[in-house]
């Protein structure tokens, strides 16, 4: 599933050839991918017509544009909602492009420029229309209960440091909760992990505001690279909008590397059963005990 670095990919590349233009039709090709826009096709496209798309915006794994009314200037009240799941693609394409194999809802603008396509091969994504909550900041109101991600300002460090301090659960468990930080999944999880030198499986309990510190530093840096290398692609699914892979999978130093020597002490990389999905870490730089 793409996590925060290739969603925020996603969003810049909606920021800058879909924001600001007007939708003068939307096509719903299949019902699932609207499934939780519950009133359905012909209302989720009546909604869209005429809306201009704002900007991009996104909090974890979400993305959403800020709808505005045509011809009424001010602060937009709902969004068009976002979740790419497992295989979702938000593509910027050609009108004359020939329809996609798994095209699920395609967009097209006044101005007669690229469409906007939603393709998505296993429809676990999703699209709908919902309203912004204004809190800290607007948020489309089914994701209210999500957590800030650790590249948004609204992240509180202190207050994730404290809620870890009194949990009691296991460290990756809590970075793959998102109701205490969002965007985080498998892969960046365990990257962050081997460079916090931590292993999944400590207590939260464990870890001293310090080496919580060290942890979100961690994270921070493998998105802040990840998103330099476009995001990881481990197959064709995820893509930019100009339908373009990341390569972050080359500069991995654990997840996906069973066997593998560790590349800051040389011992194998390790894969443990987690969750019905696999945890990579090295069993030397990673104690199951903090040092």
């Amino acid at each position: 599933m793409p996590e925060l670095p290739e969603v925020e990919v996603v969003r810049r590349g909606l920021s800058r050839w879909v924001a600001g233009r007007t939708i003068v039709g939307a096509e719903v090709l299949h019902a699932r991918a609207i499934r939780r826009h519950v009133p359905g096709a012909a209302e989720f496209a009546g909604r869209l017509a005429g809306r201009t798309l704002l900007s991009a915006e996104r909090r974890g794994k979400y993305l959403w544009m800020p709808l505005g009314e045509a011809g009424r200037p001010g602060e937009a009240v709902d969004s068009l909602l976002a979740h790419l799941g497992m295989s979702g693609q938000l593509l910027v394409v050609d009108p004359a492009s020939p329809v996609e194999k798994h095209l699920r809802v395609r967009l097209s603008f006044d101005d007669g420029g690229p469409e906007l396509r939603f393709v998505d091969q296993r429809t676990f994504g999703h699209l709908l229309v919902a309203p912004l909550v204004p809190l800290a900041r607007s948020v489309p109101e089914p994701i209210v209960h999500i957590a800030a991600d650790p590249l948004e300002d609204a992240f509180d460090d202190d207050a994730f440091a404290r809620k870890l301090a009194v949990r009691q659960t296991e460290i990756k468990r809590a970075l793959l909760d998102q109701s205490l930080i969002s965007g985080v999944g498998n892969i960046y999880a365990d990257e962050a992990l081997w460079r916090a030198r931590l292993h999944g499986r400590t207590p939260t309990r464990a870890l001293s505001a310090r080496k919580a510190a060290e942890l979100l530093a961690a994270v921070r840096e493998v998105m802040g690279e990840a998103l330099v290398q476009g995001g990881t692609s481990f197959d064709s699914l995820y893509v930019n909008v100009n339908g373009e892979s990341g390569y972050f999978d080359r500069s991995l130093n654990v997840y996906g590397r069973e066997g593998e020597p560790c590349g800051r002490c040389g011992a194998p990389v390790l894969r443990e059963a987690f969750m019905n999905r696999s945890s990579y870490s090295c069993p030397r730089c990673q104690p199951r005990t903090l040092q």
